[in-house]
């Protein structure tokens, strides 16, 4: 059989933007409970604007890596810049100093689908990258963006927890994702994501690309109402090939959610009550 390209299709939804903040607790305990009072207010009524979207969400965030995780979904990344100069222009921002951002684009891959048009364009003697080809490719993907929508375009899932972390597929010396067949790395993606069928209802997973928008591959976001179902979910994963042999990750986020009325709860050192 002749060799089929290598590149799965995709396709690709709501833009994502997750803002890490250290709160300056000096700076803040020096202003009085009114002028505290008076910052809470007008940052508690812009996020809770953005909040009431759906598409913006809180964060406590356990151990040093922050304080506060904002999390962003939008249908644009233009609509992503206003949300960011938003809170960019409130009083808030003076006391508190951004320790990380990551940016990217929700995400589905279509190796099954792609791998089996592929062979059909191959067995009915398309060239690859070919006029009838890339017709046969875009039917696919706008047959693709129709059904997938609401997975395109999701709502940040109301659950209590959030478990957030970047990574790549290696592309080292001895082992390099990308030098394999696409038909293995279909295999190896099968196998991935029949462990994570196992835990659905108890997870829920939203991946989103970033080749070209920041500085690792993809982004992963897990939602859930126990964080110990995270650590068994990742743990059972690092057994799979895809993730034993092909992985790298980066930095973990674990936050706690809490709604927009519990800011001033938060800037005076308390977990704020679930929304």
């Amino acid at each position: 059989m002749t060799e089929l390209p290598a590149l799965p299709l995709t396709i690709e939804g709501a833009s994502v933007l997750h803002q890490m903040f250290r709160i300056r607790w000096a700076a803040w305990n020096r202003l009085s409970a009114a002028e505290q009072a008076e910052i809470i207010a007008e940052a508690g009524s812009t996020l809770a604007g953005l909040e009431g979207s759906g598409q913006t969400a809180l964060f406590s965030v356990l151990g040093h890596k922050g304080d506060l995780l904002i999390l962003h979904f939008r249908d644009s990344v233009d609509e992503l810049n206003r949300a960011e100069l938003c809170l960019s222009g409130l009083r808030l921002q003076d006391y508190l100093r951004q320790t990380s951002s990551y940016l990217s684009v929700v995400e589905l891959g279509l190796y099954e689908s792609t791998v089996k048009l592929y062979r059909e364009c191959a067995s009915g003697n398309l060239a690859p990258h070919s006029e009838e080809w890339n017709r046969a490719v875009e039917d696919l993907l706008a047959r693709q963006r129709q059904a997938m929508r609401p997975r395109l375009f999701p709502k940040i899932p109301a659950t209590r927890y959030l478990c957030f972390y970047p990574m790549d597929r290696r592309r080292g010396e001895s082992k390099n994702w990308y030098t394999l067949p696409i038909e293995e790395r279909q295999r190896q993606m099968d196998e991935h994501g029949t462990v994570g069928r196992r835990y659905a209802g108890r997870v829920q997973q939203i991946i989103s690309g970033s080749i070209g928008y920041d500085d690792w591959e993809w982004a992963v976001d897990l939602f859930g109402n126990d964080p110990v179902v995270f650590k068994k979910l990742i743990y059972e994963m690092r057994f799979d090939e895809v993730s034993a042999v092909y992985s790298d990750f980066g930095t973990f986020y674990l936050g706690v959610r809490f709604p927009a009325n519990g800011l001033g709860q938060l800037m005076g050192g308390e977990l704020p009550a679930a929304g």
